[in-house]
This record gives structure tokens, C-alpha cells and sequence, in this order.
């Protein structure tokens, strides 16, 4: 195996070992940074409802009556006025979507799922649990789904959710009085959960991933191509005169030229001890002759 082809296989096999570990920690690297951005929709999504609930609990009630021909008032309820300005958004972008469910709903369109059951028990059994991420697969594609915790906070919820026979008679004419009853004081009686479509993020963290990747392997193969070339021009012809001017020495061939590479490299030091040894021998050989 000559020099350039060793050389050659050298760089293949460290580009090949460097390529493998940098696919593999960028994958990694351009998911996160996706998963990471629809993390940070969520949280805005998150804190727009939050903005929703407040307006509604401190500007909208006060104003607003509990009842309005016999039925109850449902934005009165912070939790239904998010929700509802929620739907809108889910219209415009699909899989954008903000829930408030409970294991014991008055409204039973906000009765918990089986996987939103899992997580209000989940900060049930953990209290000191602020904030919770899921991951599901849906029809639309993989979602990210950020949930915190609904808790009574303070005296005026269990106004309407203590028992039947203590709220207000257009509330329980309105859902009837068999659920959202029997809510004490601190406790966790639903989530806040924001979901959010994960397939567009990752779609571009995959095609950055790949344009990074395709970019690599141009940037190594126009390296490979300079480095042959370095090679050939510094290394591989001066070496091949070198050693076409020592086989003719060695063949007794004295008319052959002599060659110094230009420079100051070992290849050119190599070239100008050959060619002082050459003119050694041919004055010692003269020397012979003229005995």
C-alpha cells in the first residue's frame, strides 16, 4: 500500500469516526433545541390563559351576574372563559389546544381523559409539584403537553362547589347536582394543560440536522481533496524524483540530473543529502578509475 493510500485510509477513518460521533450527539443537540421551543410555546399558551382567568376573575365577575334567565352564567368562570378564547385559537392552529379537566367536574366537557386522570393524580400524590411535561402520540402527530395543577385557593370556589344544597340554585338547575360537588379548601381538583403539535418543530430540527450533515461532507471532501493535493505537490513527486534519481545512481547511470526540492523542509533536506552523496560517489568512483 503506497503513502498517498495509507494516508488517505487514515483520513477516511478519522472522518468516518469523527461523522459518527458528531450525527449522533448533534441528533440529540437539534431535537432538544425543537423539543425545547415548543416547551417554550407551551409556557406562553400557558401564561396567556393565565392572563385570561385573572381578567375574568377581577374585572369580568364583579360586573357580571350569576344568572341570566334561569341559567347559570358560565363566564363568570374563569376556567370557561380560557377555554372558550382557547377554541378560537384551536380553529386557527390545529392541535393548539388549552383544557382545564377535573376528575369531578360540574361541566362533564371538562371531565378528565384517561391520560389527563393520570396527571392531576400525579400532582394529587405529589403536592410539591408545580409543573408536569407529557409526551403523547395523536392523530395529528406527537404533542408536547404541559400541565400544572388546579387547586381550591380560597373561600369564594367553594361558593359554588362545596354541596348541591349550598350553590346557587341556576348553577345546579344549569348542570344538575350529581357532579363538582365536594371540593374542600387546598385541594387538587383538576390541571391547567396546555397541548402543542411537536410534528413542524422537529420536521425543521430533522432537515437542519441533515442540511448540517450533507455541509459536513462537503467541508471534509474539498479538505480531502486540498490535502491530496498538498500531498502530491510536497510529499509524493519530490519523493518520486528522489528515488528515480537514486535507482539510476544505483544502476551506475552517472548522466542522470541532480534535484534539491526548493525549500527548507525535510523533504528538501532529504533531496540535497542525496544529491551531496551522489556527487561523493561519482568523485570517489573518479578517483578509483584514475588509480
Amino acid at each position: 500500500m503506497g503513502l498517498r493510500a495509507k494516508f488517505n485510509l487514515a483520513i477516511l477513518v478519522a472522518f468516518l469516526i469523527g461523522f459518527g460521533v458528531a450525527a449522533v450527539v448533534l441528533r440529540g443537540v437539534f431535537i432538544d433545541t425543537a423539543r425545547d421551543q415548543v416547551l417554550q410555546n407551551a409556557r406562553i399558551m400557558m401564561t396567556a390563559a393565565n392572563a385570561i382567568r385573572k381578567y375574568t376573575a377581577d374585572d369580568l365577575v364583579p360586573l357580571l351576574p350569576l344568572e341570566h334567565n334561569g341559567k347559570f352564567v358560565a363566564e363568570t368562570v374563569p376556567a370557561f372563559a380560557a377555554q372558550t378564547n382557547f377554541k378560537d385559537v384551536a380553529t386557527e392552529f390545529p392541535g393548539y389546544t388549552y383544557r382545564e379537566p377535573a376528575l369531578n367536574p360540574t361541566n362533564l366537557t371538562d371531565r378528565a381523559g384517561d391520560w389527563e386522570a393520570d396527571v392531576i393524580r400525579n400532582f394529587i400524590n405529589d403536592p410539591k409539584q408545580t409543573e408536569l411535561v407529557v409526551e403523547r402520540e395523536t392523530p395529528i402527530g406527537r404533542t408536547l403537553n404541559l400541565a400544572r395543577p388546579v387547586a381550591v385557593g380560597d373561600q369564594a370556589c367553594l361558593t359554588c362547589h362545596s354541596t348541591a344544597a349550598a350553590a346557587p340554585a341556576a348553577l345546579t338547575q344549569t348542570y344538575g347536582t350529581a357532579n363538582g360537588f365536594g371540593w374542600k379548601l387546598n385541594d387538587v381538583i383538576g390541571a391547567q394543560v396546555v397541548s402543542v403539535p411537536m410534528a413542524v418543530p422537529l420536521a425543521v430540527a430533522r432537515k437542519t440536522y441533515i442540511t448540517f450533515l450533507i455541509i459536513l461532507v462537503v467541508i471534509f471532501a474539498i479538505i480531502f481533496v486540498i490535502l491530496n493535493l498538498l500531498l502530491h505537490y510536497l510529499v509524493i513527486a519530490p519523493v518520486k524524483r528522489v528515488t528515480a534519481m537514486a535507482d539510476a545512481v544505483s544502476l551506475g547511470d552517472e548522466s542522470v540530473e541532480s534535484y534539491v526540492k526548493p525549500g527548507k523542509d525535510e523533504i528538501s533536506s532529504l533531496s540535497v543529502s542525496f544529491s551531496r552523496m551522489r556527487e561523493s560517489l561519482k568523485h570517489a568512483m573518479a578517483m578509483i578509475a584514475d588509480k
